[in-house]
């Protein structure tokens, strides 16, 4: 049996981008196919044998609402048209959604600096009596696998390490936008760089985003009155206090990480999914050379 056992998934900022679409709907429940980002995040849960996830909203908003809704409501309104219409079939992704290990949604403490590590710092009630837990930023998605499993079998592997972090090479084209990790003689977390300005900045070629194992531990730095850089709360810094006081590992993920952050980025999440995940791929392959050639791309 696992030892870790629940998952905290964020979705706490205001996604200004993706306006005007999330002035309505939190930024996870856009599409990617016929699934929310969220659902995807918590499928990645599932497949690693988490047994309750909580799920941070933003304040002050309909978030949590939307969230209670897609994930508990039964919809019996629903099923019952379809089954009246013989299209019961239609109803088995739903029953699917309501099959979910125990999902609790939260509000992130609006009371709380800005920042990524403030969602986390929200649902601290939840986890602090965990060995240990998993945390999944929504604006990040695995393809191919998951990168939660991957955080849970190192750490059982590793049961002394204070964490345990994702990551992802990445071309040198990218540096200046991400994370990038510096790693100890000994292969284990030393720091991130944030954003380097030049490629002789970056430490590695190694990537850090939105995936996570961490020890109850970390709250001993996740603090409000341990903000850095802008006067945020960030999760790397409370990570990057582990390393000094032990081991984080670092673990490689065995899928493809994509963002969803912007609008771009989401795009090319969603053609990934359906170029692998559907029966429409041949399709959306067609129009795409037949775009580029119209184009002359």
């Amino acid at each position: 049996m696992s030892t870790v056992k629940k998952a905290i998934i964020t979705d706490a900022g205001f996604a200004s981008r993706y306006l005007p679409i999330t002035k309505t709907i939190p930024k996870a429940m856009v599409p990617i196919g016929a699934k929310p980002v969220m659902q995807l995040c918590v499928e990645e849960c599932v497949a690693a044998g988490i047994e309750e996830i909580i799920i941070v909203a933003t304040p002050g908003t309909m978030a949590r609402e939307i969230y209670e809704n897609y994930f508990h409501d039964k919809a019996s309104n629903v099923e019952a048209l379809l089954e009246k219409q013989g299209k019961a079939k239609r109803f088995e992704p739903v029953k699917e959604v309501l099959d979910f290990p125990k999902i609790t949604v939260i509000e992130q403490d609006a009371n709380l600096p800005y920042g990524n590590g403030s969602p986390i710092l929200s649902a601290k009630e939840y986890v602090k009596d965990e060995e240990a837990f998993a945390v999944l930023y929504s604006d990040d998605l695995i393809f191919g696998g998951s990168d939660v499993k991957t955080l849970i079998d190192t750490y059982e592997k590793n049961p002394e390490a204070k964490a345990v972090i994702a990551v992802q090479e990445m071309p040198e084209e990218v540096w200046h936008k991400y994370g990038m990790v510096a790693l100890k003689e000994n292969g284990t977390l030393s720091h991130i760089v944030e954003k380097p300005e030049k490629p002789e900045d970056s430490p590695s070629d190694l990537t850090s985003y939105g995936r996570y194992l961490l020890t109850p531990e970390v709250f001993d730095y996740l603090a409000p009155a341990n903000t850095g850089l802008d006067g945020e709360l960030w999760t790397v810094d409370a990570i990057t206090k582990l390393a000094e006081t032990g081991d984080v590992l670092v673990a490689r993920s065995e899928g493809k990480w994509m963002t969803t952050g912007d609008p771009k980025n989401y795009f090319m999440a969603l053609l990934e999914y359906v170029f692998d995940e559907t029966d429409y791929a041949k399709d959306a392959l067609e129009m795409c050379y037949n775009k580029a050639k119209e184009n002359n791309i």
